[in-house]
């Protein structure tokens, strides 16, 4: 009734533990999952993104991928014939939908139909190394392309499997390289909540809006000092939960405002402002631990009673992320979060720090500390809460949403206006003039008005 699935028969068709560690990667090249498609089964890692709602494979060769999805060879493969393209924040791709049986090894028991568009081009999608082939759209049915009506993978596996409306989400990459051998652990549990990849509390936050996983952002500190800005900074034009995206992406102005508070406490006096925008790495001798001269970093939530809030936090150990050994000394690091232009998105690098919960039978996010979330044996994420909300406003979520089926209302609107006024001015010229002046020696004509009437000559 709550949509929680905590424990279940082993021969049922839900056995949480059974999903546990069933997914590798890290956070520079994405988390995915093994999934068997077609009949006969063809193998395939799935990147897992709760930012997009396609499924979607490689559907041929490709110089930035080591297995592909041939259609021809499956004998349950239906194409329906229609194009789509997605766009995401980097890379794009075009295929075509139809629909196939997948199952999942480490996943729930059974074969399911699944809408699967197959790639037949990309662009800065597939990326050298990857060891990912295709891309599982965890966000609501509202980000599908071409339509809404697309029923997305988790919808499938909620009507035929009939299992909670529920999913959760456990990254293990707290301190690894983020572009290493991609053994990193993790888990996406289908249908629940498994009790052993958190501990404390689960706290959830209301989502805002069901197409992207948003939420609402009420503060940020940095080494317990808050950053003071008006709380609908945090949240323009959105605030989302992203697994997709491998940084902590915020707002310029909040970027702007993280960055100078960060140098500000930190121990190090001088630093390359190319650190702090992505272009240049930070080496220390490996014997060193740079996170001591880091502070930590705290989001606050809004809980479900709206007079309340927790705070996630992130140790300098999930925000400042070991990349790159140079020779038998050196260890560097990348800074992981950047600026963003149109969202704040909790990324791979805050999410590696909690379990996850995406509960949408109830509309919330839940996020609880992950054991896995440790540095040499110590905790790099907190849980807080519950604070009051007294200091924030009651809403720090514009009322006025302007996503994709908006945008495109608009310009269906605009295009129409466009086509009346030239259906106007076409007819006008069309009318032959009733009255025509004729100039006399009297008449006063500018340069403008003359160069017009010899143009129509």
């Amino acid at each position: 009734a709550d949509g929680l699935a905590l424990a279940s028969d082993p021969g049922g068709t839900l056995n949480l533990l059974a999903m546990v560690e069933n997914l590798q990667g890290d956070s520079g090249r994405g988390y995915y999952l093994e999934m068997l498609i077609g009949t006969p089964p063809q193998a395939l890692n799935i990147l897992v993104d709760t930012g997009s709602s396609n499924f979607a494979v490689a559907g041929v060769p490709d110089p930035d991928v080591t297995s592909y999805f041939n259609t021809e060879l499956s004998s349950t493969y239906k194409s329906q014939g229609i194009d789509v393209t997605v766009k995401y924040s980097q890379g794009s791709w075009t295929g075509v939908l139809g629909t196939d049986v997948i199952t999942i090894p480490k996943g729930i028991y059974g074969s399911y139909t699944i809408n699967i568009a197959t790639i037949l081009e990309s662009e800065n999608f597939f990326l050298p190394g990857v060891k990912w082939h295709g891309i599982l759209g965890l966000a609501y049915n509202a980000l599908a392309k071409p339509s809404s009506s697309v029923e997305t993978f988790f919808d499938s596996l909620v009507r035929q499997a009939k299992i909670p409306n529920i999913f959760s989400l456990q990254m293990c990459g707290a301190g690894l390289p983020v572009s290493g051998s991609g053994t990193n652990g993790g888990s996406l549990v289908l249908g629940g909540i498994e009790p052993s990849l958190y501990k404390g509390d689960i706290w959830y936050t209301p989502i805002k809006e069901e197409w992207y996983y948003q939420v609402e952002i009420l503060k940020l500190e940095v080494g317990g000092q808050n950053l003071e800005l008006d709380c609908r900074e945090y949240n323009a034009d959105k605030a989302i939960v992203d697994s997709g995206t491998t940084l902590l992406r915020l707002p310029q102005k909040v970027f702007s405002a993280v960055v100078q508070a960060i140098a500000r406490t930190s121990l190090i006096q001088e630093f390359s402002s190319g650190f702090w925008t992505g272009s240049q790495l930070a080496c220390w001798d490996k014997t060193e631990r740079p996170w001591s001269l880091f502070p930590k970093l705290s989001i606050y939530l809004r809980d479900e009673n709206s007079s309340r809030s927790f705070r996630i936090s992130i140790l300098p150990q999930l925000y400042i992320q070991p990349i790159l050994g140079i020779g038998e000394t050196l260890q560097c690091y990348r800074f992981g979060i950047s600026s963003s232009t149109n969202a704040l998105v909790i990324g791979a690098t805050v999410m590696e720090g909690f379990y996850v919960i995406f509960d949408r039978a109830q509309r919330r996010v839940g996020f609880a500390v992950s054991p896995c979330a440790e540095v040499d044996g110590s905790p790099v994420s907190e849980i807080e809460g519950p604070f009051t909300t007294a200091d924030v406003a009651s809403n720090c979520v514009s009322s006025v949403s302007f996503h994709e089926p908006v945008l495109w209302i608009a310009s269906y609107a605009l295009m129409s206006l466009c086509g009346i006024i030239l259906l106007i001015l076409i007819i006008l010229l069309l009318i032959p003039p009733r009255c025509q002046h004729r100039y006399t020696d009297n008449d006063v004509v500018n340069d403008e008005s003359s160069l017009v009437r010899h143009r129509w000559k």
